[in-house]
């Protein structure tokens, strides 16, 4: 077998000009009323591993279940694909969950592809070459790039039998309109016998919402506020995490969490390298996610806009999360 070095390709794609950069996401977003940061600055390395905790936590469910389904069904997964499929994961992170599909994928066909995406280059390394030093026939291709710069390359280094995994329930961080707009971008990197499998939440209780997106032992709220310990670090920010509060909030209508910040007192915050002061009301918020939960009737919507049909469809015992696997109309 090859040292894991030869098997490991990391590509860097050039800045992708429609992903804004923190600075100017940090200037406007403090300006605006209501204040909001986008949840896609909370990964940086600190927040990865904050959330790679996250998943671990009692209340947080999404992965369980997730892995839940993904046991029981990973044969069954595998077996729908023939030996030159390529596996190609979007946001990847620590690549756990996915360890379950690559070793059915590998006991189905002996070898296996892999591209993991994501915006953590550091944690992408980190986690292809743990795997590779686990799984003997494993090949990886590692993308370190946000969505729409990562997407680019999956036609210059996936071959045209593909299973694109979308794990996690990322999904349900983007309004709905504009998860079936992305969900139609990747539809386009598809060819006729590719697939998409997404991971997507369900809607459910008001409370077990709610305690899952605010945990007893405060790791969620470690992971919001690392959003202004992050302006602090990279921007030569002076905010006082002491002074805000992590807050989460199930809206019942919307079928959405809403997460935010919210500042305890009145006070001033200088940020020295955008040279300006941000000014906050006791009670203010500045909204930093929302994670929508779906009916099964809002994705078999959300994948005919996007241009797919829901070819097979895998729960938990509980019926709490969802597995969807969509193929191209």
């Amino acid at each position: 077998m090859p040292p894991s070095s030869e098997r490991l390709t990391v590509i860097v794609p050039t800045e992708d000009p429609e992903f804004t950069d923190f600075a100017c996401e940090v200037r406007e977003g403090l300006t605006n009323l209501p204040k909001r940061l986008p949840c896609r600055f909370l990964y940086d390395s600190q927040g990865s591993e904050l959330f790679e905790r996250i998943c671990e936590l009692p209340e947080y469910y999404v992965t369980r279940t997730e892995k839940e389904i993904l046991e029981e069904h990973a044969e069954e997964l595998a077996s729908l694909f023939p030996e030159d499929t390529t596996m190609v994961e979007l946001g990847s992170g620590s690549s756990a969950k996915t360890r379950v599909l690559i070793e059915a994928f590998l006991r189905s066909n002996g070898r296996l592809q892999y591209v993991p995406m994501d915006i953590s280059r550091t944690i992408l390394v980190e986690s292809s070459e743990a795997l590779l030093k686990s799984y003997r026939g494993l090949e990886i291709i590692a993308i370190a790039a946000e969505y729409n710069a990562g997407l680019r390359q999956l036609g210059a280094h996936a071959p045209e039998r593909k299973l694109v995994l979308w794990l996690g329930s990322t999904l349900g961080n983007f309004e709905r309109a504009e998860a079936a707009r992305f969900v139609e971008k990747i539809r386009r990197t598809l060819n006729p016998r590719d697939r998409l499998l997404v991971g997507i939440d369900l809607r459910k209780e008001k409370d077990v919402l709610e305690r899952a997106y605010d945990d007893s032992q405060g790791v969620t709220a470690k992971f919001n506020l690392n959003l202004l310990a992050r302006i602090n670090r990279e921007l030569d920010g002076h905010f006082r995490l002491a002074r805000f509060r992590h807050h989460a909030r199930y809206d019942e209508t919307a079928g959405r969490v809403e997460s935010s910040l919210v500042s305890v007192c009145e006070q001033r915050v200088r940020i020295d390298e955008l040279d300006r002061e941000v000014e906050f009301a006791k009670g203010e918020r500045i909204h930093t996610e929302n994670s929508y939960k779906y009916s099964l009737e809002e994705i078999d919507t959300l994948a005919y806009r996007a241009g797919l049909r829901t070819e097979h469809r895998w729960f938990d015992d509980g019926e709490r999360f969802s597995l969807n696997l969509f193929a191209p109309l």
